[in-house]
């Protein structure tokens, strides 16, 4: 299985830690809002490299964390903390603006079906582990105190940028004038590792006993305790987005293996941004949609995950309703392909031979895709060739694609409705396709008749004909 490592830059070979057993570590949702359908893509791409990982034979142990609290309005440790800002705004406390927003989130999932992970991490629940990686860093002389914060000092971590590959002197140039507020910060990307009671924190709902008095963490060292506290260190993979690679993750990297001298995960997998004629979809830019307003719309949130797998996970999506319109009929017309293919009328037609050895041609083809960096596009592609095969049976080509499902997610058994038909009418659709076959079309035409008088309705498709009950 090959996956695209951020850190190093190129595909390599996956090669676990422990044999058999991968520890995945995913950034959760920062809970002060919904999640865009732009987040929720990021999402679906973890789904995927979950569900690659087990068809592999992996043993995956995958833990999520939730950001309730000290995640700012800028990433560069100024604004608000996110979730006190919005209880505000809804006249809520904040511990219900978290729920309410974490509930949500894992409702959204669920329409997408996204497997929810198996361990799941609210920051607020780790705020000892937390206090234990700052103590360990304040120790190794890779952070200091200052009147206002606990900092980590960027200068002292030796290759601080080899995740983002920027300049620090390009770093220390860009850094906006608001971010240099505290007078005892040493240099103007040193981050917060926790901040304390003062100034316009003074009044912060969320607050926590520390050695260096009461205050609340900052966002980037939950994910270090978190991560750490399930899966050691180092593990397997760490996933994301892309906007995570220059801050998020960078400043992960720094706290993690300050703190213990190791490296933190071994691969770096991040999804590229859901764009809107170009622009970059996000709440803060008032461009943003909700899986809710796909609803409004009509469309199924499958149909977003079909739209979602259509392109590569590190190739920008282009968001557009035609779009995902497109990609809600092609969905539909699978549905209904995948239905005659279950129904008893498909058995009519004949089977190909050497079905085994052409199935498992099939999967292996499938399996070569999806693991050469998680390749959904072609991986779809292939998916339609197993069905317009002439040579593949019916139910060879269900089989396929319920085994492909495994990894795409799209609900293929769910959407197959198991109708038992009476032996009867599947006699007459039987004689019915043959006359058809042979262009009796009066004949074909009168048995199609009497099935309606029957309660049943046949379709033809181009896989052929397709019996449903009439409503």
């Amino acid at each position: 299985m090959l996956i695209y490592n951020t850190l190093t830059r190129k595909k390599e070979v996956l090669k676990p830690i422990h044999k058999n057993l991968i520890g995945l570590y995913t950034c959760g949702p920062t809970v002060y809002n919904y999640a865009h359908i732009g987040n929720l893509r990021t999402y679906v791409f973890e789904d995927v490299l979950q569900r690659t990982l087990e068809l592999n034979g992996y043993k995956v142990k995958r833990v999520m964390n939730i950001t309730d609290v000290g995640h700012l309005t800028s990433d560069a440790d100024t604004g608000e903390d996110k979730i006190e800002n919005e209880a505000k705004k809804e006249k809520k406390s904040v511990w219900e603006i978290a729920k309410f927003y974490t509930n949500a989130f894992f409702r959204d999932i669920k329409e997408l079906n996204i497997e929810k992970p198996r361990y799941i991490a609210p920051a607020t629940k780790f705020i000892p582990q937390q206090i234990k990686i700052i103590k360990k860093l304040l120790e190794r002389g890779y952070a200091y105190e200052t009147s206002k914060a606990v900092y980590f000092d960027v200068l002292r971590f030796k290759n601080y940028t080899k995740l983002s590959r920027q300049k620090l002197s390009e770093k220390i140039t860009s850094a906006r004038e608001e971010v240099i507020h505290d007078p005892e910060k040493k240099n103007p990307q040193d981050f917060a590792l926790w901040f304390k009671l003062t100034d316009h924190f003074k009044n912060h709902a969320m607050r926590w006993l520390s050695p260096w008095g009461a205050g609340f963490p900052g966002w980037h060292i939950e994910c270090s305790a978190i991560s750490t506290a399930f899966l050691g260190q180092p593990f397997d993979i760490h996933t994301g987005g892309i906007d995570h690679i220059a801050v998020h993750h960078t400043n992960e990297i720094a706290q993690s293996e300050g703190a213990y001298g190791k490296p933190l995960a071994k691969y770096w997998l991040h999804g590229e941004f859901l764009v809107i004629d170009e622009k970059r979809m996000g709440k803060s830019k008032g461009n943003f949609i909700t899986l809710e307003n796909l609803k409004k719309k009509r469309f199924k949130p499958i149909a977003y995950r079909y739209f979602v797998l259509s392109a590569h996970y590190r190739k920008k999506l282009n968001f557009s309703w035609d779009g995902l319109e497109g990609a809600a009929n092609t969905l539909r017309k699978l549905y209904n392909d995948l239905n005659w293919l279950a129904s008893p009328a498909s058995k009519a037609r004949g089977a190909g031979k050497k079905q085994k050895g052409m199935a498992a041609g099939f999967l292996r083809r499938f399996q070569t895709a999806i693991n050469d960096d998680l390749n959904t596009p072609k991986a779809l592609s292939i998916l339609w060739n197993t069905l317009k095969n002439p040579l593949l049976a019916p139910r060879t080509k269900l089989s396929l694609a319920f085994k492909y499902d495994e990894v795409l997610g799209l609900g293929f058994k769910a959407a197959v409705k198991q109708t038992k038909i009476p032996r009867a009418v599947i006699k007459l659709a039987e004689k019915r396709e043959l006359y058809r076959i042979n262009k009796q079309f009066v004949q074909a035409d009168a048995l199609r008749k009497r099935m309606i008088g029957l309660g049943y309705e046949v379709q033809d498709t181009p896989l052929g004909p397709w019996l449903k009950p009439i409503p």
